[in-house]
């Protein structure tokens, strides 16, 4: 064996070595202690609390995706902070969860802002209830919506009302009092097309919803959230649709959700042999969502410096599936174009047209 061949084997035998005297030291429970209080030290309980000093309009993409299974994008369900205050557009299964793994200061949260009552918009109130309960709301959770809000926060109360007596029970009432398992729903009545609501209306920050069209569900809404010189829109579940222009007329962000009709019905064929009945009810969706080639008209037509596809249909989980999907949108608007994602976030400082984004 040459000089070389020999140190080689050396380096390997030190490096074999090595790894065993690792493993053996990662059984010892003082190690295997000392590690798991370190990652403690590092990450638990840390929040981005900064998101509600900054000065900005922040917005935090932490459900991107729709009923379907998506392993890349939760259910819907967007988080918006300025001014101090921290809101939700819709709160789909496992929006909690989500949340707190991008450490959201979910304990801070002012309200959510239903765009409409299908259940991957709301399934995940109950655990947004709990976990913001839990760390520090105190106060019941005012939840915005249609005619019909009171209706859905009446029936998770009531589901939930056992678990609720329970937590308070076990952790005192100083910690988890009743009022925080509590929900405060406010309808937001806007009678036909042409009518708007604001929700909220200080320090700066005005949220107005509007309504869109996702027929036979009606009334479903969209908002629209500005913050001093700032401001983003978003579209709610709907066809193309005129308010949602009119609403987003200037804005810095529109959020539009996309259904993408040509890989839609490739997928009902692709299933219809086996599932017949499944591959009509993909069908039927085609009738009340925007393409995204529809969608990026309305931003064109707005005048919107950013669109951000969310609700993506179907799930994208490669490069050619998202090229696929956004067929035909590059000769619409070839730029300022995006598809949204969990954990996208942006940032609109005040007095600027800059739109920070990172990936979180």
């Amino acid at each position: 064996m040459t000089k070389r061949g020999k140190l080689g084997v050396g380096i390997l035998g030190v490096a074999v070595l090595l790894a065993g005297a690792l493993y053996g030291a990662l059984q010892v429970p003082a190690v295997q202690d000392a590690l798991f209080t370190r990652a403690v030290e590092a990450r638990a309980g840390h929040v981005r609390t900064a998101l509600l000093d900054d000065d900005a309009l922040h917005i935090v993409f932490c459900g991107t995706g729709s009923p379907l299974p998506d392993a890349e994008r939760g259910q819907a369900c967007i988080g918006v902070f300025a001014g101090g205050r921290f809101f939700l557009i819709d709160a789909g299964g496992g929006a909690a969860e989500k949340i707190a793994a991008l450490q959201m200061p979910i304990g801070a949260l002012s309200g959510v802002l239903l765009t409409h009552f299908h259940s991957d918009h709301i399934a995940g109130l109950p655990n947004i209830v709990l976990q913001s309960w839990a760390q520090g709301r105190h106060e019941p959770l005012k939840v915005y919506g249609p005619a019909g809000v009171k209706q859905v926060t009446d029936g998770f109360s009531a589901a939930y009302a056992l678990d609720s007596v329970y937590r308070t029970a076990h952790h005192g009432a100083e910690i988890m009092p009743p009022s925080g398992a509590r929900y405060a729903p406010e309808p937001v009545p806007l009678l036909n097309d042409f009518s708007e609501a604001v929700v909220l209306e200080e320090d700066g920050l005005k949220i107005t919803a509007f309504r869109v069209g996702h027929a036979p569900v009606d009334p479903a809404y969209g908002y629209r959230i500005d913050y001093k010189d700032r401001s983003v829109v978003f579209s709610g579940d709907t066809v193309k649709h005129p308010n949602v222009v009119r609403h987003g007329k200037g804005a810095d962000v529109m959020v539009h959700e996309a259904l993408a009709p040509h890989m839609v019905e490739t997928l009902a064929r692709g299933i219809e042999p086996r599932l017949p009945d499944t591959a009509q009810i993909l069908r039927d969706t085609l009738t009340y969502h925007t393409s995204p080639v529809e969608a990026a008209e309305a931003a064109n037509e707005a005048g919107a410096g950013l669109l951000v596809y969310s609700h993506v249909v179907p799930p994208l989980p490669n490069a050619l599936a998202r090229s696929i999907f956004l067929r035909g949108v590059s000769e619409v608007r070839p730029a300022n174009v995006e598809i949204g994602r969990d954990g996208l976030y942006l940032k609109l400082p005040v007095n600027s047209s800059d739109i920070q984004e990172s990936q979180w």
